[in-house]
């Protein structure tokens, strides 16, 4: 801790989870994250932990469960693809209120895909992913330091609410080498208490683990147990960042990689002199309703712009949440194609100059 360490963003990944109290990790081989995976298979029995590759994504995903049920810190990563598959997993986990950590590296899709970084996965983690009413916790990182400094974040949100936790990364994201600095290490003695799991019988009585309820009435009220948790959620975990949206007369809308690229477009406008800002998603569930609806309010702002690395997936919740008082615009980039800076100063220029 304290120096900075040049990896590679999937290995930074598996370093973090570490430090952050991972002990088990199970997984499948998928690019554009192997080398989280791989870095996995070395580490975890220096520190005394446990490695496995599973032999699917489904298999992975329910030994998640297990060993988040017997009290363990435990994640798995995966790319899109991957992540369908587990989606019927992640849903029991949902069901069951157990803490995991599921790194997306996402990919370009549908089905197969290639290998090159997307954002199409928006939907799949902000909308539940599989069946029934429930939700991930969502959070996007822009570049490896913020990646590495989220795994902490995400397993300490996964204890706290018992719920399973997503960090969207993606192609660029996961084989970008940067300096990273591990500012923390967990101690055993800093996890939260977990009287709920099923960790041997120890003078009380047996823990039972399960989201498997037959009376319509158990099942609802379960139901409703949770969406109370959501709404602590929603009060508590909001992360975001506003850059220059104060005076900006348009604001563009973005996150993880995409937003890296328009935060430099913004920089590059703004010394042109053009009162151009940033509103950079964080937490993509929950969903920063209140804030971005507040620049939509203010009478600085002619216009949003949101860009995504997908055919527009997050641009409806834009559209939602600032109730159209504003005109929104949109640009998607799809396959694994990533828009240079200049293609972005291009679009935002042509919207800046029909309200000026």
């Amino acid at each position: 801790m304290g120096e900075k360490i040049l990896m590679k963003g999937a290995e930074a990944v598996g370093e973090a989870a570490i430090k952050a109290g991972c002990r088990h990790f199970f997984g499948y081989p998928i690019t554009p994250q192997n080398e989280a995976p791989g870095y996995m298979s070395k580490r975890m029995p220096e520190v005394g932990g446990v490695f496995l590759q599973a032999e699917s994504e489904v298999a992975a995903i329910h030994m998640l469960y297990g060993s988040a049920g017997a009290g363990f810190r435990v994640m798995t990563s995966s790319s899109s693809p991957g992540i369908s598959l587990m989606s019927e997993g992640l849903s029991y986990i949902a069901g069951a209120e157990l803490p995991v950590v599921i790194v997306n590296v996402m990919r370009g899709g549908p089905g197969l895909g290639g290998i090159g970084p997307a954002q199409a996965d928006y939907f799949q983690a902000t909308k539940g992913g599989g069946h029934g009413d429930y939700r991930m916790v969502t959070l996007a990182p822009v570049n490896l330091q913020e990646q590495v400094d989220l795994m902490f974040d995400a397993f300490d949100i996964a204890d706290k609410y018992r719920n399973p936790v997503m960090v969207l990364s993606d192609g660029l994201l996961g084989q970008i080498m940067e300096a990273v600095e591990f500012k923390r290490e967990k101690k055993l003695d800093d996890f939260i208490a977990k009287p709920w799991a099923a960790d041997g019988m120890k003078n009380r009585k047996k823990n039972l683990i399960s989201s498997f309820l037959l009376d319509c009435t158990d099942l609802e009220n379960h139901n409703i147990k949770i969406q109370k948790k959501y709404d602590e959620i929603k009060k508590n975990e909001i992360r975001y960042e506003s850059y220059h949206t104060d005076d900006a007369e348009v604001t563009v809308v973005a996150y993880g990689t995409m937003a890296r690229i328009c935060k430099t477009a913004v920089d590059h406008m703004r010394k042109e002199g053009m009162k151009v800002g940033m509103f950079r998603l964080i937490s993509l569930w929950p969903f920063p309703e209140k804030q971005i609806e507040q620049i939509a309010k203010n009478p600085q702002t002619k216009s949003l712009y949101v860009f995504e690395l997908s055919a527009g997936q997050m641009v409806e919740d834009v559209h939602l949440y600032t109730h159209d008082l504003k005109p929104i615009h949109f640009h998607g980039r799809m396959g694994g194609n990533v828009p240079s800076i200049q293609e972005v100063i291009d679009k935002v220029k042509c919207v800046y100059e029909g309200v000026k």
